[in-house]
């Protein structure tokens, strides 16, 4: 009996590996704007696969007809939901947040400063002023604020914000209030900046990083903020 299973095991190995194959090559066909498919794995949700890009979690069908984006969640407990599609996001996403190159970063400590957040965030981006307002909101948290020059003119503004004695004033200063820095001849670390952002795949802001390694893009209110600080708290 051991052995009959064994080789039924074995027989039906070629099939998942055919299909998640044939899979990745439909998808990034059809869908170039995905970016590259790192991977298609077989999902252990219903009859679905597993579509990894460099940094989103998708889900498609076995013929690759329909492309799934968003969260999937375990109803089984209808107290708790559980959210799969973040659990599964929190292992294939997750990044070493002690290795970040913290020297290049504005340290911003708010009340006791416990829980810890990392952000990529250009001054010219109207969701990164908007995510900043929202963090006001937020306390007991040690920011480390990493500038980006994605939009035109927002290099001057990091040089300044840089070269600043008070370095977070002049940056909430710009942020909230539109003030602009005073303009500098110090060398600013935006050519490192931007190749980190490359390194890490961020190519907009804002992108949120907790300790426990969960990389979060886009704008996030402050009650989800302290949800995601609370569950990064937890999981290291």
């Amino acid at each position: 009996m051991k052995l009959f299973l064994i080789l039924l095991v074995l027989f039906n190995l070629p099939n998942v590996y055919a299909d998640t194959t044939q899979i990745k090559s439909i998808l990034q066909t059809n869908y170039p704007q995905l970016g590259k498919v790192e991977k298609v794995n077989k999902a252990d949700i219903l009859d679905l696969y597993e579509v990894i890009t460099q940094d989103q979690l998708f889900y498609t069908d076995k013929d690759a007809r329909y492309l799934i984006s968003g969260n999937i969640y375990d109803a089984h407990d209808r107290k708790a939901l559980r959210n799969l599609t973040e659990e599964r996001s929190r292992k294939l996403f997750a990044l070493d947040f002690n290795g970040l190159p913290f020297n290049l970063a504005i340290k911003k400590v708010k009340g006791g400063g416990q829980r810890k957040m990392a952000y990529f965030s250009d001054p010219n981006c109207g969701f990164c002023q908007k995510l900043e307002r929202e963090l006001q909101n937020v306390d007991n948290v040690t920011l480390y604020i990493f500038m980006l020059s994605i939009f035109p003119g927002s290099d001057k503004k990091v040089q300044g914000v840089w070269c600043s004695k008070d370095q977070v004033r002049a940056w909430d200063k710009l942020m909230l209030n539109k003030v602009q820095p005073p303009a500098s001849t110090c060398v600013a670390p935006t050519t490192k900046l931007m190749e980190l952002s490359q390194k890490l795949n961020i190519n907009g802001t804002p992108v949120l990083v907790f300790s426990d390694g969960v990389l979060v893009p886009g704008f996030r209110p402050a009650a989800e903020l302290e949800k995601l600080l609370s569950s990064a708290s937890s999981h290291r």
